[in-house]
């Protein structure tokens, strides 16, 4: 439903990018929730979505038609748009320590059983299949020169061992099953993982994933990672709406 709405108020918006491939992703709705049979129940007077891209005018687009909505209908929960906030760019190393706001998605290739796969977070492949991921959106995006490209080799994500073994122990899950509900109606399965990781890589790669997302699906709402051990309220600030000419606003719902 979330990416339903992104879609549909980034709709018409020509992309920079030399593919016209939209890069963005989101967070899910952030709250005070509880799961229940009747689904996820929200608690919060407010709840937080969080959107990126490196295209500000992207941003700024989806911001203005978010706002012109004056009441905005999602699964059964009334939102109205409040306010919005900026987050300070880090500085990247060629080591940084990330956790999953939402569940990372390594391949979409192949058949749906191989997408469903289930890969040890610290075998080469996991890396493999995000590096292959990762080289080609970024490849795609006509951002970088393919020597900057062929300079990107050195790519490697360390899950937290601590963690993983934790999980285990407690008999948890770090990696599910996902629906993925496309465009065309029809619906792809696939394994996504939230676990804390590091990752070793150039810190232009860093920037990458940071604004642009992690793995595959991420403008369905997967591969948002955030920096470990850090409040992003920290590094947030207002954000300008006063030159975004917002509309009078309307009412939508998305069931």
């Amino acid at each position: 439903m979330l990416a339903a709405l992104v879609r549909e108020f980034t709709k018409g918006y020509e992309h920079n990018t030399a593919n016209g491939e939209g890069l963005y992703h989101f967070s899910g709705l952030k709250g005070q929730t509880r799961v229940s049979r009747h689904g996820l129940n929200y608690f919060s007077n407010r709840v937080t979505l969080v959107l990126s891209s490196p295209d500000k005018k992207f941003v700024d687009f989806f911001i203005r038609n978010l706002f012109g909505q004056h009441l905005i209908e999602v699964g059964g929960l009334i939102l109205s748009p409040e306010m919005v906030e900026t987050e300070q760019m880090p500085n990247f190393q060629e080591e940084t320590k990330y956790i999953c706001i939402s569940p990372l998605v390594l391949t979409l290739r192949g058949e749906e059983e191989m997408a469903k796969e289930f890969i040890l977070p610290d075998s080469d492949a996991f890396s493999d299949l995000l590096y292959d991921s990762t080289m080609g959106r970024m490849e795609r995006s006509g951002f970088f020169s393919p020597e900057e490209i062929a300079n990107f080799y050195k790519f490697q994500i360390v899950p937290d061992r601590d963690y993983i073994a934790k999980i285990y122990q407690e008999a948890k899950k770090f990696a599910r099953i996902y629906t993925i509900n496309q465009p065309d109606h029809s619906k792809l399965e696939v394994r996504g993982y939230t676990l804390p990781f590091a990752l070793y890589a150039h810190p232009k790669v860093q920037q990458f994933v940071f604004e642009c997302g992690l793995g595959e699906a991420t403008t369905y709402g997967y591969g948002m990672i955030d920096l470990a051990h850090s409040d992003p309220t920290a590094r947030a600030m207002a954000y300008d709406l006063t030159s975004l000419h917002i509309t009078t606003p309307t009412t939508v719902a998305y069931r």
